[in-house]
């Protein structure tokens, strides 16, 4: 408690105890989830105030399905068409994985900028700035799959399964992509610059990309180099959002993925999360 001194009409002065100030009540969980839906809105509304986010999750996207289409197409499968049919679920799966990049980049930017400063001096929930970021840029990733698939009509894709088969492979990315988040959340929060978040990123995820069979058969690769591919999770992702949408194998490598996904964010989420607590 402190003290004011003041005087009152017919008083003499004297001190006039002042309640200290009380922190904001305990947010509750559907307070929470407002909170996190509204934060996820904010960073979604940045885009129109920074269009170079269009660049990772619709321009870009498209650009590398019209390159790997027209020009390795035919020198890899024989026809454009046929290489689109294989490696469109592959490309799909190579952009989400690189654009969970940008859940690092965006809130190690928040840090340095001192926003979580901001935020925390507000009565909103702990976990909604991290959270809120990690659901705008799930719906992102979403917008960039959609749009790929509809460039893969457009050229000639077409999913041989059903509705429910596609929105599986959809649910399949998106939710490998929340475990391989974890990572980048992490890396945020530890380095001192948003570029260095991009730097770890393509340091990992470049070489699991490319040495799976996302853009290319297995059976083509040096037996050495083959093993690892077998064994790496992007293939089994790639494989089973093939098997989703057009033919294949399904649950097996459906069974795979999801294994992966569980280990990674088992040992990443926990992590993160206490990276997280410390910062803000």
């Amino acid at each position: 408690m402190s003290t004011l001194t003041t005087t009152l009409p017919g008083q003499a002065p004297g001190p006039v105890e002042r309640a200290a100030p009380t922190g904001p009540a305990r947010v509750g969980p559907i307070e929470g989830l407002r909170h996190t839906a509204t934060l996820s809105w904010r960073s979604l509304v940045q885009i129109k105030h920074n269009p170079m986010e269009l660049l990772d999750f619709s321009v870009q996207p498209l650009m590398f399905l019209l390159l790997f289409t027209y020009v390795f197409g035919g020198a890899i499968a024989g026809s454009t068409g046929d290489y689109l049919t294989f490696a469109l679920p592959g490309l799909m799966v190579q952009n989400t994985l690189f654009t969970t990049l940008n859940t690092g980049v965006g809130l190690n930017n928040d840090l340095t900028k001192g926003v979580f400063d901001r935020l925390r001096s507000l009565p909103i929930a702990r976990s909604a700035p991290l959270a809120g970021r990690i659901v705008a840029d799930m719906v992102k990733q979403t917008w960039a799959i959609a749009m790929m698939l509809g460039l893969g009509y457009i050229l000639g894709f077409r999913v041989r399964t059903g509705p429910l088969d596609a929105l599986a492979a959809f649910g399949l990315i998106i939710l490998f992509a929340l475990a391989i988040s974890w990572a980048s959340v992490l890396v945020g929060m530890l380095v001192s610059e948003p570029e260095k978040v991009m730097v770890f990123g393509f340091t990992l995820i470049f070489p699991l990309t490319f040495i799976s069979n996302a853009f290319v058969q297995t059976s083509t690769m040096p037996g050495w180099l083959q093993a690892f591919v077998k064994i790496n999770p992007v293939t089994a992702l790639a494989d089973a959002t093939r098997g989703l949408l057009s033919s294949g194998p399904v649950a097996t490598p459906v069974w795979h993925t999801l294994l992966w996904a569980a280990g990674i964010a088992a040992v990443f989420a926990p992590l993160a999360v206490n990276a997280f607590k410390r910062k803000v």
